[in-house]
């Protein structure tokens, strides 16, 4: 049965089978230049890109999914958040493959922002195919590419002309290469010739050095980005790639791409579309402006499990600014997840179509396939609230969900950890708390103790026999009637006397969520 275009990556899947034909294999590809930590922005991308390689495989289409990076740049400025600020800015204009690791860790600076995030995508379900790109140049794997850069470097001219008013232009002998000095390593060189084959000489401004290099063998010749970016494309034979909204401006990099791809290297643009930037709400962890620390997908995954941190890009067109949450927002991005799991599984009724695009969005973000059965759901802030009152311990919260199945463990306690996280780094101190120990004592008037007396004899001794909590909240109520005190001041009492805070979580159920011998043992000392 045919699948519908049901959600934006089938639509672009759906597109880039008819814009391409029918082909043995599809190509998708994204990148980035590991020039510091990999943010969430170009997870963006990257998780994009994945959303639509599912697509095209639940098409039945074969796809390779490449990610370049592209550790052969210039390394043009040391981020805020790296240490090693002064060694570091004696590496500027090298390769950024050929600065050494801050952290000592790593083979090179390079090296490091690429095991970050290659190690924690599979745990979202993103296992590319990853290109190295100073490893292809070093090795001359494009130097058929670079020969027809130049051969059509005056076309080349014309097409980046083209978008530039006169002021911009580019001005004097133009070349569409850049060489890295192979005594100095600095990329400060300029192109004395090129012999119309391979050869091509070069003079570096920083140490003076001369020098004739074989396009065939030399490891020191790279394609200007502008230029690498469409050669790439005709070399790997992508299909598909997304870009930022910046590079899909009027006139901007993927415009000129486009062109040069199909003047110089014969071959038609891949399909793309536009994401847009992301905003960044509340606190991740100990996140601070004053050491350049960016939000990834480690802040990610601290505060949403892999199936939600999918969920957030799945549910949403990539071409939409949206906000990133660490704040109370969380509470609701999960349970907009929880509805639609519960859609998913026809356990909540909707329309079709509803149930249609909810289905396909769970499905999307499930990191490998959906599961057999349907998942523990307990809301994001309740399970806050267990993790609290069992002081931290998850597992001891866990232990008093009567109705958990052994199969469903294992993704509640991923939940588990995220809610711990959240509550110890993320969560405004309001929604914190901690149980009173057994003994300690509020000085109290003598109608307010009467009042926490009668709670403890009269709704808390009894507690078990109140079947949900919307009785037990109508027992609060008579309670406070009959004690002559309104509901406000009754509800502050008490959990001033439980955690020592004039407000916390709904009475009722937060007195049903606590072991009941645990409640007396406070309560006792009044």
């Amino acid at each position: 049965m045919k699948r519908k275009s049901i959600h934006w990556a089938d639509e672009y899947a759906a597109r880039i089978i008819q814009e391409k034909g029918e082909k043995e294999r599809y190509t998708c590809a994204s990148g980035i230049t590991p020039s510091g930590t990999v943010h969430v922005g170009n997870f963006r991308e990257i998780i994009s890109v994945d959303l639509v390689v599912r697509a095209l495989r639940d098409a039945g289409k074969a796809v390779r999914f490449i990610y370049s990076w592209d550790d052969y740049d210039v390394f043009r400025k040391v981020p805020a958040n790296m240490p090693q600020q002064e060694t570091l800015q004696r590496y500027l204009r090298f390769p950024i493959t050929d600065v050494p690791d801050p952290w000592g860790c790593d083979e090179n600076y390079a090296r490091h922002h690429e095991r970050a995030i290659e190690t924690l995508l599979p745990l979202v379900g993103i296992v590319p195919e990853y290109l190295y790109q100073a490893q292809r140049y070093r090795c001359a794997l494009y130097a058929q590419g670079i020969r027809q850069a130049l051969e059509k470097k005056d076309t080349l001219r014309e097409i980046l002309d083209a978008f530039r008013d006169e002021e911009h232009k580019i001005q004097g002998d133009y070349w569409p290469i850049s060489v890295f000095c192979t005594a100095c390593y600095h990329d400060g060189t300029t192109i004395e010739s090129w012999d119309g084959q391979w050869a091509v000489s070069y003079r570096c401004s920083d140490c003076g050095h001369y020098e004739t290099v074989d396009l065939r063998t030399t490891a020191a010749v790279k394609l200007l980005w502008r230029v690498d970016w469409p050669m790439r494309w005709a070399y790997e034979k992508v299909d598909f790639e997304p870009a930022g909204k910046d590079h899909h401006s009027p006139g901007g990099s993927f415009d000129t791409a486009r062109r040069i791809a199909q003047a110089v290297y014969d071959y038609a643009a891949p399909v793309s579309f536009r994401y847009d930037f992301i905003g960044i709400k509340g606190s991740p962890g100990k996140m601070s402006s004053s050491t350049g620390k960016v939000v990834d997908l480690q802040d990610l995954l601290n505060v949403y499990t892999p199936e939600l941190v999918r969920f957030l890009f799945a549910g949403t067109r990539p071409n939409t600014e949206f906000t990133l949450s660490f704040d109370l927002d969380v509470l609701k991005i999960y349970e907009d997840y929880d509805r639609t799991e519960r859609i998913a599984w026809k356990l909540e009724p909707v329309s079709e179509e509803l149930y249609q695009k909810e289905r396909r969005i769970y499905e999307l973000s499930q990191v490998e396939a959906a599961p057999h059965t349907m998942p523990y759901q307990i809301p994001f802030r309740h399970l806050c609230n267990l993790i609290q009152i069992a002081d931290g311990d998850w597992e001891k919260a866990l232990a008093g969900l009567a109705d958990l199945k052994p199969s469903q463990v294992q993704a509640l306690r991923a939940r588990c950890r995220c809610a711990a996280y959240w509550i110890e780094q993320c969560a405004p101190e309001e929604f914190r708390f901690q149980l009173k120990n057994a003994g300690e004592q509020l000085e109290l008037r003598e109608e307010e103790r009467q009042a926490i007396q009668a709670l403890r004899d009269q709704v808390v001794a009894r507690i078990e026999q109140y079947p949900d909590d919307q009785s037990c909240a109508a027992a609060i109520y008579a309670l406070a009637k009959s004690c002559g005190i309104d509901d406000k001041s009754l509800f502050r009492l008490c959990y001033q006397v439980l955690i020592g805070k004039d407000q916390g979580p709904r009475l009722a159920p937060f007195l049903r969520s606590i072991n009941k011998n645990r409640l007396l043992t406070i309560l006792a000392a009044y």
